[in-house]
């Protein structure tokens, strides 16, 4: 973030904006939003967006007027009145003919600053970088990916546990409510009460593939398993080369530079060989037997390049299946054909034990796993 006060004087403009429009900002509201910009360096309107709208907006109502007012202070593109819509990346050149500085600034050599300092990266085409190849990106859109990538939030699919709630509707006897009540009534028991069973979110085991063969893939993949970590704390991380190592304590650091760098410390194996099947049996036999995956769902990344023996890929495979309650498969390599068949040893041995095998190349690849994962039965 540009140190200038003409910068802070914008971001203060807008909170002004916003109390205009009926949010309730002080003064203390203004100095989180600017210290949580100056925290971001934000070379974007995308970061400007979000730490305001972390930091302004404290109820739901008030999104669709933090919304309109930050298309008319920032894109000056006022709202349709009849809906409000939310904020929506441009391509650098709409926003550029868009964009207005607040008549604040003095000069043109400062409009032109804070211009700069707003549009930087300002929004690459989402749409399209969401397609694009990881291993195909520049260093800038990679940013750009793994900044969308923070927003992904999983939701892994329910089950029944033995624990039991008060519901109407439910199948079960309440047998010590009812007798309770009845008590109240010398014995007649006047209403039958029900129980039904709790649901809890199965455990989700992510095993990802670190070797020489993933290295266009490994990171982002790591980034990704950062996010879900975050978004839910049933969440095992693994990771593998020739060798297996959980990584779900350095992912649980907030910061994702900080988390993936402290997990790439602790994996002694990273971009070397592939050992899938010894890595996968080491899984099984020190964590799946123990219950870890018991009911789960397990997550393997991997191109399926496999140098060990295939006869024990398949056998581990096998178990890890029965064990859990759904095994998936993310290769990069798949891509999207609807007719694809696996071409690697590895693949051919893991792929009938295997419940969907999908691509995990791009984001929009990972976005489609995120929206099948609540489906898995």
């Amino acid at each position: 973030m540009p140190e200038s006060t003409a910068f802070v004087a914008t971001l203060v403009g807008f909170g002004r904006e916003l109390r205009d429009a009926g949010l309730p900002i002080g003064s203390g509201d203004l100095l989180t939003y600017c210290a949580a910009v100056a925290t971001l360096e934000p070379s974007d309107l995308v970061d400007v967006y979000w730490a305001g709208r972390t930091t302004l907006a404290h109820r739901r109502d008030h999104l669709p007027v933090y919304d309109e007012v930050f298309r008319r202070y920032f894109l000056g593109e006022p709202a349709p009145p009849d809906q409000a819509r939310p904020f929506r990346p441009q391509t650098r050149v709409e926003s550029a003919a868009v964009l207005q500085v607040p008549e604040t600034e003095t000069g043109k050599d400062r409009q032109e600053e804070v211009r700069e300092a707003m549009l930087g990266m300002v929004a690459s085409e989402a749409a399209v970088l969401k397609g694009k190849d990881f291993a195909a990106c520049t260093p800038e859109e990679l940013e750009v990916l793994r900044r969308i990538m923070r927003t992904v939030r999983l939701n892994p699919p329910r089950r029944r546990s033995r624990r039991t709630v008060k519901d109407a509707r439910g199948r079960l006897p309440d047998l010590r409510r009812t007798a309770r009540e009845a008590m109240r009534t010398h014995g007649e028991p006047a209403e039958l009460y029900w129980r039904r069973r709790k649901l809890r979110q199965r455990r989700l085991v992510l095993i990802l593939d670190v070797s020489g063969s993933m290295a266009d893939y490994s990171r982002h993949l790591l980034q990704f398993a950062h996010s879900t970590r975050r978004a839910g704390r049933r969440v095992e991380v693994f990771c593998f080369g020739t060798r297996l190592t959980r990584i779900t304590r350095e992912l649980d650091l907030r910061r994702p530079d900080e988390a993936l760098d402290r997990a790439a410390a602790a994996v002694v194996d990273w971009d070397g060989g592939t050992r899938i099947g010894e890595s996968l049996d080491a899984f099984v036999r020190e964590h799946g037997r123990r219950g870890l995956c018991r009911g789960g769902i397990v997550v393997i990344c991997s191109d399926g390049l496999d140098r060990g023996d295939p006869a024990l890929l398949e056998s581990t495979m096998e178990r890890l299946h029965r064990l859990s309650h759904a095994v998936v498969w993310l290769n990069p390599h798949r891509g999207e054909a609807s007719d694809w068949r696996p071409t690697t040893l590895g693949m051919m041995a893991a792929a009938p034990h295997v419940d969907a095998v999908l691509s995990a190349h791009d984001l929009a690849s990972l976005e489609r796993f995120t929206a099948l994962l609540p489906r898995l039965r």
